[in-house]
């Protein structure tokens, strides 16, 4: 969507305090209004796009966000400098701490975002559900004070009855989220808890509420500016979650009651008007998702003082461009439409693109996008922060990308969306579109029966770990062979003497006439064997029985990674390359699943453990992952200490077998 209109006064520069997709976003609307867009990185983020997209960029400091992005002095400190007549903090991050708007307000800068007054207002949790309850809509029950005693806040989750959820006070997008089912779960989900949202938000606080099962999640979008006019932009619907993270969010929202949607809509905007809201801003409900949404069934969530990662949907079904009416708020203008100005148009479906795997627990994923292409042509929108070539660290969130479809209803929205992730090609790091091609795809999405639970109780279908693609595998290993026959055969033929390679060994065959050879392997890191027959028509590969199917192969110099339908499959030669190391294999060695920093180590040298055990903890991509024993035995060795960070496959500790521990 390309914004239009005059150039936005009084400011003309801007300095966008935010990374990735949300950067290269804010950066492309604001050059089209005009400004000078100044843009920040850390370490990590030294070549991103978002870096180069900018008019300027400047250095903020390490990988860590916590000593970079999150860094406020160090943000304010680099508008100064540059002269930024703005501030765009994009979301997360600090996107809603008033602390940046009022450090902005004191270096004169225009904070593109609400006040810190009216931040305060809609982030206190305890004085949003009041003005909620005050306007007749129910809330969820729970604790939402400023005491954070561990004891205090174990006896109001008693209080509760159990399960509870703990939640980061200071965000969303599932950080700092945890349920718990058991009193004796909840000490260490709420140090988990506390960690992880200090790690995101800066803010360690959390809030304890009563866990709804399986509802539905819909929210109201929100503008507002400072000459009192507030008005609504329809709701969303972000029920389609994972871990407590939004995957699909579409608009309008399918199944809702219209006196529901007025309830809501009314109760949002009387809010914002309370608390003198400006800007965008969300209000989130849940909704009981066993039947049709009323007005009963509905339960006000919390306020979000930001702009969402799900406004594309927003902005196809309404032609309007949510962060140009940002600026011109910001900038003292009046709202550029009126209530009744506002009108839907067809249907809008979002899905996100993450760096993560699906079959192994959406473990995160990182490296380099050897390929990365996505579609294009009517209804279709892609915004993204990374390209092609790229490194996908772990130190930030794994999204991506969004890709959006626009149609005039919802079946022609999840068809053209479809199709749309069915042309996406991601190889490197492992993905979710597969994933998310299979959601989309599911029974109940297509007949919008989706609540908080689908994705959890449809694991085994969607996500569940398959075997490897052993066609696409013998199409990369015809395209090695092809690749490398011509320079090998020169060289057996020169060199007999040499010890030969796989590669060579099969040519010594075609060679001497004979038309069949079995080569070793390695698909996707398991060994795995190939038989090569060479005739008149050329060569053929097959493996496990079968035959090659055509694929999209990405060479990455020692490997080639072919492409099918979503998925990716790895294949490397096997002579001369390690085994390599998986976490929770039957040896008893516990690796690391992923790039990232070991947060704790939970047993000690000598020490006896069960199968199944917490054993360490690894924090990548702001989120924290157990590792558990993968047999009973003993600890022999423990190769690494909290703080180190670690490579995808390295190894943590060794547990030797051992009859007395429990399996």
């Amino acid at each position: 969507m390309s914004p239009v209109g005059k150039p936005v006064a009084p400011f003309e520069s801007v300095l966008v305090a935010n990374r990735g997709e949300i950067a290269v976003r804010v950066i492309r609307t604001a050059r089209a209004l005009g400004l000078r867009t100044i843009a920040v990185y850390s370490e990590a983020d030294r070549h991103a796009l978002h870096a180069r997209l900018a008019d300027e960029a400047h250095f903020i400091g390490p990988a860590p966000a916590r000593d970079s992005y999150l860094d406020l002095m160090r943000l304010i400190e680099v508008a100064r400098r540059t002269r930024a007549a703005a501030l765009h903090p994009g979301y997360g991050f600090l996107s809603e701490r008033a602390e940046l708007a009022e450090a902005c307000a004191a270096a004169s800068i225009v904070f593109i975002g609400p006040p810190p007054a009216a931040i305060r207002a809609m982030g206190d949790k305890a004085a949003a559900r009041a003005r909620m309850e005050g306007a007749g809509v129910p809330v969820v029950p729970g604790y939402h004070g400023e005491r954070q005693e561990p004891k205090f806040l174990r006896q109001k989750a008693y209080e509760l009855g159990y399960p509870v959820a703990i939640k980061a006070a200071a965000g969303g997008g599932g950080k700092g989220l945890r349920k718990i089912d058991k009193a004796i779960e909840f000490d260490a989900a709420l140090a988990a808890a506390s960690r992880e949202a200090e790690a995101a938000f800066g803010d360690k606080r959390v809030l304890i509420e009563k866990w709804i099962e399986s509802p539905r999640h819909i929210e109201v979008q929100l503008f507002a500016d400072r000459h009192g006019n507030v008005v609504h932009l329809f709701e969303r619907d972000c029920s389609a979650q994972r871990r407590h993270q939004k995957v699909i969010e579409e608009a309008p929202a399918p199944g809702i009651d219209e006196v529901a949607l007025a309830a809501m809509t009314r109760a949002a905007v009387e809010a914002a008007r309370a608390v003198g809201y400006e800007g965008a801003g969300t209000v989130e409900f849940l909704a009981a998702g066993d039947g049709a949404i009323t007005p009963d069934r509905i339960w006000f969530l919390e306020m979000n003082t930001r702009l969402q990662v799900e406004h594309a949907v927003t902005e196809a079904v309404t032609g309007i461009d949510l962060v140009e009416w940002q600026f011109r708020v910001a900038a003292g203008e009046k709202l550029p439409r009126a209530q009744d100005e506002i009108a839907l148009s067809g249907h809008a479906v979002e899905a996100r693109l993450y760096a993560e795997d699906p079959e192994k627990s959406f473990l995160p994923s990182s490296g380099r996008l050897w390929a990365l292409r996505f579609p294009a042509g009517e209804g279709i929108r892609v915004d993204s922060g990374v390209e092609e070539g790229a490194e996908v660290t772990p130190h930030y969130d794994p999204m991506l990308a969004k890709v959006i479809a626009h149609a005039p209803t919802r079946a022609q929205a999840l068809d053209r969306l479809a199709h749309a992730l069915g042309e996406t090609v991601i190889a490197g790091p492992r993905n979710n579109l597969a994933f998310l091609r299979a959601l989309l795809d599911s029974q109940e999405m297509r007949e919008g029966k989706v609540d908080t639970g689908l994705i959890e109780r449809n694991l085994a279908s969607l996500a569940a770990p398959r075997q490897p693609d052993y066609a696409a595998a013998a199409r990369a290993v015809e395209s090695l062979i092809a690749r490398e026959q011509a320079r090998l055969s020169r060289r057996a033929a020169r060199r007999s003497d040499e010890r030969r390679s796989p590669w060579e060994a099969a040519d010594a065959f075609a060679l001497a006439g004979e038309r069949e050879v079995e080569l070793s392997l390695r698909i996707d890191g398991e060994r795995a064997k190939a038989r090569v027959r060479y005739g008149a028509g050329g060569l053929s590969a097959t493996i496990e029985g079968e035959a090659a199917a055509d694929c999209l192969l990405v060479e990455t110099g020692d490997a080639l990674i072919a492409v099918r339908d979503g998925r990716q499959t790895v294949v490397r030669l096997a002579d001369g390359e390690a085994a390599g190391l998986k976490s929770g294999d039957a040896s008893g060695v516990v690796a690391a699943p992923m790039h990232g920093r070991v947060l704790a180590i939970e047993v000690a040298k000598g020490e006896r453990v069960n199968k199944g055990q917490r054993v360490a903890i690894i924090e990548a991509m702001k989120m924290e992952h157990a590792l558990t024993a993968p047999t009973a035995g003993i600890v022999a060795e423990i190769a690494v200490a909290a703080g180190e960070q670690v490579a995808e496959g390295v190894k943590l500790m060794m547990i030797a077998a051992d009859e007395g521990g429990k399996g």
